[in-house]
């Protein structure tokens, strides 16, 4: 398995990986900042086109982008387009992440991608959608956020109540419901919070400190966003 480094931690971190001659890792579409002349880099769908569209349903792209040192030992530079965080994260090939939409970069080639349904509560209310991204095996998986993103570990029949913008995965053992962040529709309304996930452990969250909705929320009220 390739060594790498996440150089310029903080707002643009950008991931520096070395591969052997014959490895492969891949990435979300676009990915690749800068590589070797060794490295051939391909696309594809990942188990076929059903599995593209449903990746599609979770907020990834339909492609992959594959990066094979396949002329010889080389080094590929990643990054993601938006100002934030990326993380590594070693799965052990027995504990699955689910992964919010837009928070998958890349992931060694032995990393196994398939797409989870939400009930009908968490689709509807959760921020992820019917379908989140389910990611299992044995290897390296990069996630990458909008902000920095903090790792908490609950324990045995430990909550949390995460804010549903600031998701960006979590173990798939664990379960969560949509409730109102506080006590009734005008404490809601005034506090500036919504709807909230509320998580039970055993298990791992991953959060990101800003909220891409607050952004495009922003960006409207200067008359940037898309109407």
């Amino acid at each position: 398995m390739g060594n790498y480094e996440i150089l310029n931690k903080g707002a643009f971190p950008i991931v520096s990986y070395h591969l052997e001659h014959g490895e492969k890792i891949k990435a979300e579409a676009g990915a690749m900042i800068a590589m070797s002349s060794t490295i051939e880099v391909t696309g594809g769908t990942e188990g076929g086109l059903f599995k593209g569209l449903t990746r599609m349903l979770a907020g990834e792209n339909f492609f992959f982008q594959y990066l094979t040192a396949s002329k010889g030992a080389g080094n590929v530079i990643f990054g993601h387009s938006i100002p934030g965080d990326i993380v590594d994260v070693e799965l052990d090939g027995i504990t699955a992440l689910k992964v919010a939409k837009g928070g998958f970069l890349a992931s060694t080639n032995e990393i196994q991608f398939d797409t989870k349904t939400q009930n009908l509560a968490q689709g509807l209310f959760g921020g992820a959608g019917f379908f989140v991204l389910s990611v299992k095996g044995r290897g390296h998986l990069f996630l990458s956020s909008y902000g920095s993103i903090h790792k908490m570990e609950l324990s045995q029949g430990e909550e949390l109540v995460v804010d549903n913008g600031h998701l960006v995965a979590w173990s798939e053992t664990m379960d969560y419901k949509i409730e109102k962040a506080a006590k009734g529709l005008i404490a809601s309304l005034t506090s500036g919070e919504g709807l909230v996930c509320r998580f039970r452990g055993p298990g791992t969250i991953y959060i990101q400190t800003r909220n891409p909705g607050g952004l495009v929320d922003f960006l409207r009220g200067l008359g940037l966003g898309s109407k």
